[in-house]
């Protein structure tokens, strides 16, 4: 028993229209990531410069248009914090995109195994 050819097509079309979605939120993932990532190098290199100061040198952080007195193992804490925070959240990105691209892989091999059965047909 074959399926009709209008069915078919309107099988593609959803198929490939779940592509196209995991396409495009493979791509923001990958921009997600790379962001979460520059942001890590980031503190990664502020934490590195804290640490080759001097102990007396008072350090400040950027609080809007201020500038606020933070004491040192404050700004080592918090710094510390964000790395593992950003680090947590990249490894959720890189599941999501390995689900994403199954997904979107899954979606293409259907496409072609449905143009495959609708040309032998």
């Amino acid at each position: 028993m074959s399926i009709p050819n209008e069915a078919l097509q309107k099988l593609a079309i959803e198929i490939e229209a779940q592509a196209n979605s995991a396409q495009r939120d493979i791509n923001l993932v990958k921009a997600a990531i790379a962001a979460k990532q520059r942001d890590t190098r980031m503190l990664e290199i502020t934490s590195t410069e804290v640490k080759q100061m001097e102990q007396e040198t008072k350090l400040y952080e950027g609080v809007g248009k201020m500038f606020v007195f933070s004491p040192r193992q404050d700004v080592e804490k918090r710094i510390s914090s964000n790395v593992t925070e950003l680090k947590s959240d990249i490894g959720s990105l890189n599941k999501k995109l390995h689900y994403l691209e199954t997904t979107h892989k899954n979606s293409r091999e259907h496409i072609e195994k449905i143009i495959g059965s609708s040309m032998k047909s």
